[in-house]
């Protein structure tokens, strides 16, 4: 089992999907939502504040070749890499955010100031963890890195006499239509040769930023309007408006040998240019040095995870797939810009609803330090700014993305609490775990009995019994037997006439997508549908069984081409996230036989090599967790603590958890393929001890040190007859 850090690809999703015509199953899935990964190549740290990478402008994050796309096949904004510098804070893999990040761009020239905005070619790109390197067609050769809080740029020049490196303050956002961001108000000031410092205020946060430029003999000056401002010190901006922005920034120039190298560093803070100054002197050295340090970084993060791959490409798609699980949240200790205290801080936590049940889960595995940091956040944004968000940015507004879903940190908060851990008061989570459940959404839950969407129904249910734990944790229990009351609602949602949702609005996908969510009583659920069969064969429907093969939407599909798709009520092949649970439905039916056969299809057809190998959206990491679960065989069920197992996707791994090594092997495996053969679990060996129910406890995996699946080419009796917990049957039970 080789290290994973030199298999990864950062590129893998920066392009329009480009996989092989699936086959089998994977066939019939229809793809409603944007056909790209919307990742980029960019410099980042594991789950670090700051990302630096190249500045097309393009939807969505900066980097680029396409314009703004909801739907289908990418429209082309550029037919080629292109770059007008380099910027800072990129979202990773999700499909909307617009307007936001990308401040501070930093362009080595060659020509004169009124050149700042030209896009050249990008050429002999690099990128691996940690690092991105490529060289504009004016000849500079341009390396980036990252800190925690601070990125280092390396710019290695040509002979020339009027060689510059410019900072533009005044942009951000994107360069396509109602994209871009205004900063509301600006400073910036020389202090002395090669150091300055500025802070500007976007979308209501103050960003600050302390930069030293390693040029010996240079001249440094302020510009505003692409005029320089010879002997000035200050620039000031008390109110900018859109309409009479300017641009406005610093230049470093002079004239620069062959292959002379100049560096920037530059550190960042939400609390002021001297905070910024102490994180980039706590950060940084130099290039050489601070690149070495966050690859060592990613090293020890990735090496959490070795699998046995099958073959190369195999590896590199499961190693990207952890690198992308491990970038988002932003962690940003003490750094809230929105209250005083010190603590713990994070943001990019976008979006809630894609990452709570993979993302946070594999997070909380491995790392479970950094969910008691972000759990600490989540607590006290609730506690400063009135709400647990469903989404939360490096940005302030009303636009906390509640039309998605409601209270999806309970769920994350309930799995955190069964694992014992110092960092979180408990007693005072539960006040704002309990009064959230009343926000938004829950007052239609607790006053109609139902919300519409109706998916907040689901939410909202899981969320009281994910909270009733909670209190049940912290021995309240009064308030946790009215949680639990409160949690038997998800039975209004459903219509018992069709074992499906109620007829409602639903946010990317139709009442067949969130039908089949992984709630807390599943016994009463597949009751509701008419029982094993019944529920199996809606289940059958929607994944395509017997199906013909569909065609996917092209470029700018039509209302009428998209309708049909929808109206084929079919699971959408991971290229959206609303029912990427829904393949684990069947282990609560007895049929852990249909899992397997979904889930290989999805690992075999779905993701691949080469910028174009996500079939949908990263969404923060989401789908890609999603990857990392399926290869290794299991599944979070999450905010109940509870894995189930399936045939992974390799012959063995290793998962380096804090309480040890948990090994998984298996007998009798097949290689994953395209086309090929289906293996089903025979049986299961827990530390040697017989295994016949399909499930474990998070308990129970933090105790085992190995996991051994049998494996055949046909069904067997395994999970058949012992199903996973439900409330009305909490300890599984015979068909």
């Amino acid at each position: 089992m080789s290290p994973l850090y030199e298999r990864v690809d950062p590129f893998i999703g920066t392009g329009a999907t480009d996989l092989p015509a699936p086959q089998g199953l994977a066939a019939t899935w229809w793809w409603p939502k944007p056909q790209v990964g919307n990742t980029h190549p960019g410099a980042v740290h594991p789950f670090g504040m700051v990302s630096a990478c190249p500045y097309s402008g393009a939807y969505p994050t900066g980097y680029g070749l396409y314009d703004f796309n909801t739907e289908g096949v990418p429209d082309l904004l550029y037919d080629r890499p292109v770059a007008s510098g380099f910027t800072h804070f990129q979202q990773s893999g999700t499909g909307a955010i617009r307007k936001y990040y990308n401040y501070f761009r930093v362009t080595p020239m060659l020509g004169p100031l009124d050149d700042l905005g030209t896009t050249w070619d990008l050429l002999d790109e690099v990128a691996e963890p940690g690092y991105y390197a490529a060289t504009l067609s004016s000849g500079v050769r341009c390396e980036l890195t990252v800190g925690p809080k601070s990125a280092v740029h390396r710019y290695t020049f040509p002979a020339n006499d009027t060689a510059r490196i410019v900072v533009d303050a005044s942009t951000g956002g994107l360069a396509i239509p109602h994209s871009r961001t205004v900063p509301l108000k600006a400073h910036l000031t020389l202090l002395e040769p090669g150091v300055a410092q500025g802070e500007i205020h976007v979308e209501g946060v103050p960003l600050a930023v302390h930069l030293e430029v390693d040029a010996p003999g240079w001249r440094q000056l302020l510009w505003y309007d692409r005029r320089l401002m010879p002997g000035g010190t200050r620039l000031d901006f008390d109110y900018i408006r859109p309409t009479t922005l300017r641009p406005f920034g610093l230049i470093f120039m002079g004239p620069s040998r062959a292959e002379q190298t100049v560096e920037v560093r530059l550190g960042f803070s939400l609390r002021g240019c001297t905070t910024a100054r102490d994180n980039l002197h706590r950060d940084v050295a130099a290039f050489t040095d601070r690149r070495a340090r966050t690859a060592s970084s990613w090293r020890d993060h990735l090496g959490k995870v070795e699998i046995d791959a099958g073959s190369d490409d195999q590896a590199t798609v499961f190693g990207t797939a952890l690198y992308h699980s491990l970038i988002k949240p932003c962690f940003a200790p003490d750094e809230s810009p929105s209250w005083t205290t010190e603590g713990p801080y994070a943001f990019d936590i976008c979006t809630m609803w894609d990452i709570y049940r993979t993302q946070l889960p594999l997070m909380t595995t491995l790392f479970p330090e950094r969910s008691v940091a972000l759990a600490g956040a989540l607590l006290s944004i609730c506690e400063q700014e009135g709400n647990l968000p469903i989404g939360y940015r490096m940005a302030k507004g009303a636009d906390r993305f509640s039309r998605q879903g409601s209270a999806l940190a309970h769920t994350f908060l309930a799995d955190l609490c069964q694992l014992d851990l110092p960092g979180i008061d408990w007693d005072w989570a539960m006040v704002h775990l309990e009064a959230d459940l009343r926000r938004t959404y829950g007052e239609d839950y607790l006053v109609h009995g139902v919300a519409h969407p109706i998916s907040h129904t689901l939410d909202l249910a899981y969320a009281y019994h994910c909270t009733a734990e909670i209190a049940r944790k912290v021995r309240d229990r009064p308030l946790a037997k009215q949680l639990r009351d409160l949690a038997h609602g998800w039975r209004a949602a459903y219509d018992p006439a069709t074992g499906l949702l109620r007829d409602s609005t639903f946010y990317e996908g139709g009442r067949w997508n969130y039908s089949f969510r992984l709630l807390h009583d599943m016994r009463a659920r597949i009751a509701l549908a008419g029982g094993d069969e019944a529920f199996v064969g809606l289940l059958d429907r929607f994944f395509g069984y017997h199906a013909a093969p569909v065609t996917q939407p092209g470029v700018a599909p039509s209302v009428t081409e998209m309708d049909a798709g929808y109206g084929l009520c079919r699971f959408e092949g991971l290229n959206n996230e609303p029912d990427y649970e829904a393949p684990w439905s069947y282990h609560y039916a007895g049929r852990p036989d249909r899992t397997a056969e979904v889930v290989q299809a999805a690992v075999a057809n779905q993701f691949g090599t080469g910028r174009g190998g996500l079939p949908g959206n990263d969404d923060s990491g989401g789908l890609s967790a999603w990857y990392v679960w399926a290869t290794l065989g299991l599944f979070p069920v999450a905010g109940q603590n509870l894995f189930l197992l399936n045939a992974p996707a390799v012959a063995e791994s290793t998962t380096r958890l804090p309480s040890g090594d948990l090994s998984i092997t298996t007998t009798g495996f097949e290689p994953v393929e395209t086309g090929g053969p289906v293996s089903y679990v025979q049986s299961v060996a827990v530390d040697g001890k017989t295994l016949e129910r399909p499930w474990i406890s998070g308990r129970e995996l933090r105790r085992v040190r190995n996991l051994h699946l049998e494996l055949g080419p046909r069904p067997s009796g395994w999970g058949t007859r012992i199903r996973p917990p439900s409330t009305s049957d909490p300890t599984g039970g015979a068909a």
